[in-house]
């Protein structure tokens, strides 16, 4: 499990490691659930809430793939709040898997306890290279309007030392990008196989 704050590096960092990857943040809520928490004043809905996404979905996914080898997840379009498919992620014999997303830390405890965990990382950073990486991040891919953006992204950064203190009480270590790359390095082995996923 790889969490971490929003736009912090967890999905590069993951994609780079050679094993099958679940992008946690593709369970999240579409924006017409009557579910989906809000922001107060009107400010729309709160992503960045843990219940703003399916954590038993995902739960479900992943213990399919460690145990069958395979799992379909949904494909999740951020500028509509919306799910517009389904992805097939196939283990294809690698020894691990990475779920990365801000929430992942919310899975620990019952992938624990269904005896899926392997390790649990928190990648931190600078707050300021976060807000930049995710402002550029999510301006490239028009995740939603340019104001929006800037405005989530300062409140993120004032919030982000709580969302790492946060993840770590649940029980994800606090990482450097170097220590993440070499325990993902050590998870994958020298045989392991990148997964792969279709749509």
């Amino acid at each position: 499990m790889l969490t971490g704050p929003s736009g912090v590096g967890k999905s590069s960092l993951a994609l780079g490691s050679g094993l099958p990857v679940v992008a946690l943040d593709d369970f999240y809520k579409e924006g017409r659930d009557p579910t989906l928490p809000q922001l107060p004043n009107g400010g729309g809905p709160d992503w960045d809430s843990p219940l703003s996404w399916d954590a038993g979905a995902a739960l479900a996914a992943l213990d399919a793939l460690c145990r069958t080898g395979r799992t379909a997840v949904p494909v999740y379009d951020f500028a509509r709040n919306a799910r517009t498919g389904t992805a097939t992620i196939d283990r294809a014999g690698a020894p691990a898997v990475v779920a990365e997303g801000i929430f992942a830390a919310d899975l620990l405890a019952a992938c624990r306890a269904q005896g899926l965990l392997a390790d649990a990382l928190c990648l931190c950073g600078s707050p300021l290279t976060t807000f930049r990486r995710r402002l550029v991040r999510d301006l490239r891919e028009g995740r939603k309007p340019p104001l929006y953006l800037v405005r989530r992204g300062l409140r993120l950064l004032r919030g982000e030392r709580a969302v790492v203190a946060r993840q770590t009480a649940l029980g994800a270590l606090a990482c450097s990008g170097q220590e993440v790359v070499s325990r993902l390095a050590a998870a994958a082995g020298p045989a392991a196989v990148p997964g792969q996923r279709s749509r």
